[in-house]
C-alpha cells in the first residue's frame, strides 16, 4: 500500500479532504431515488395520493416538510406494508422501526423539478434484522416491498428511475452498523439495539397508560422555530402488533438542520436557484419514538441522534459533523425533555 495512499486516507479521516471514491457495484443506499416527474410537485403529490388509494400499502400521514427560506418544497408520506409486517411478527418489537416506510417528493435543481425517493426497505432490514435467524427472509421480503413502491410511483407522469442514493454502504456494513469512518466515536461505537435510549419504563399491564401519557406530554407543549428545539409534532401514531407503537416525531428545528448541513459541503447540484441539495434527504423524517411491551415491562425508547444522524447523512462530510457536533445532543435532550415532562 503506498505512502500517498495512506496519507490520504488519513487526510480524509480528518476531514480534510474528500472519502476516496471507491465503491462497490453491490452498495445499497439507505436512501433510493425512484422517480423523476413530469408535472409539478403539486400534481405529483395528488397523483401519489390516488396511486396510494388504490395500493395494498397503507398510507398513515403525510408531512410538509419546512425547508430553510422556503426555496424548495418537500412531502414526506409515512407508510406500512401489510405484508411485511406480518413477515416480521415473529422479530422482536424494537425492530419495528424497520417497518416503518418513508416515502419523499421534493423539488431540487436548478428548474426545480419534482422527484420521488424513500428510505430504503432493503438497507433498513439489513440493520434491524442483522441477527435475526430469518435475516435472509427478511431482506427478501423488504425487496418485495420496495419493488411494490417502485411500481406504485409508475402510476405518476414522469420517468421511472433506480439510483442508490448516498449514503451507501455494503451489505456487511449495514449489518454491523456502528457508525462510519472516524465518527464512529461520535456514536459511541453502538448498534441500533445500544443506540435505543430508554425515556421511560413501566409494567408490562400498564402499556396502554404509557402509550395515553407519552401522547399526552407529546401534544401538551407547542412547537418552536427553527432556531429552537422546543416542542415536537406527532406526524404519526403507528401501531404495527399488539406491543409495539410507533410515534414519529418532528419540528422545525430538526427539519431546518438536516437539510442545511447535508447541503453545507455539497457541490453536486447546488446553484443559486437551488441552495438546498439536501433536501433528497428528507425521507430520514420523521424521527422515531418506540414504545414496546418486552417481557414484564414496557419500555419508551428513542435512538441516540448521533447514530441516527450518521445512518442517513454521512455523506454529508467529516466536517459537516464536527461543525455540528452540538445538534444531536440538543435534540436528544429535546425530545428527553417533552416525554419526561410531569
Amino acid at each position: 500500500m503506498s505512502e500517498r495512499f495512506l496519507s490520504l486516507v488519513a487526510l480524509a479521516a480528518l476531514g480534510l479532504f474528500p472519502a476516496l471514491p471507491v465503491q462497490a457495484a453491490d452498495d445499497i443506499g439507505i436512501f433510493e431515488t425512484i422517480h423523476e416527474s413530469s408535472v409539478s410537485f403539486a400534481e405529483t403529490n395528488e397523483a401519489l395520493q390516488q396511486a396510494l388509494g388504490e395500493s395494498d400499502l397503507q398510507l398513515h400521514a403525510f408531512h410538509d416538510v419546512r425547508l430553510p427560506n422556503d426555496l424548495h418544497e418537500a412531502r414526506v408520506y409515512v407508510l406500512t406494508s401489510p405484508s411485511f409486517l406480518e413477515a416480521a411478527a415473529a422479530e422482536s418489537p424494537r425492530t419495528i422501526s424497520a417497518q416503518i416506510l418513508r416515502l419523499a417528493v421534493f423539488t431540487t435543481g436548478d428548474e426545480q423539478n419534482t422527484y420521488i425517493n424513500m428510505a430504503n426497505p432493503v438497507a433498513h432490514a439489513m440493520v434491524y434484522y442483522a441477527d435475526s435467524s430469518d435475516y435472509h427472509a427478511l431482506v427478501t421480503a423488504a425487496r418485495e416491498t420496495a419493488a411494490s413502491i417502485r411500481a406504485l410511483v409508475k402510476a405518476i407522469p414522469g420517468d421511472a428511475v433506480s439510483q442508490q442514493a448516498e449514503p451507501v454502504r455494503s451489505e456487511n456494513h449495514y449489518r454491523k452498523y456502528k457508525g462510519d469512518g472516524p465518527a464512529r466515536m461520535m456514536a459511541k461505537f453502538r448498534n441500533w439495539r445500544k443506540s435505543q435510549l430508554l425515556l421511560l419504563e413501566d409494567s408490562a399491564e400498564n402499556f396502554e397508560a404509557v402509550v395515553e401519557k407519552v401522547t399526552a406530554r407529546l401534544g401538551a407543549r407547542s412547537v418552536s422555530n427553527a432556531e429552537d428545539t422546543v416542542g415536537w409534532e406527532v406526524i404519526s401514531t403507528i401501531r404495527p402488533r399488539d406491543d409495539a407503537v410507533y410515534i414519529g416525531l418532528t419540528n422545525p428545528y430538526i427539519e431546518d438542520k438536516m437539510v442545511r448541513i447535508n447541503s453545507r459541503f455539497r457541490s453536486d447540484g447546488k446553484s443559486d436557484a437551488s441552495p438546498y441539495p439536501g433536501v433528497d434527504h428528507v425521507a430520514a423524517l420523521p424521527t422515531d419514538l418506540l414504545i414496546v411491551r418486552e417481557g414484564n415491562d414496557t419500555l419508551v425508547l428513542h435512538y441516540g441522534q448521533m447514530w441516527r444522524m450518521q445512518l442517513y447523512f454521512w455523506d454529508s462530510g467529516y466536517r459537516a459533523f464536527t461543525a455540528n457536533v452540538g445538534v444531536p445532543g440538543k435534540i436528544v435532550s429535546s425530545i428527553e425533555d417533552s416525554v419526561q415532562a410531569n
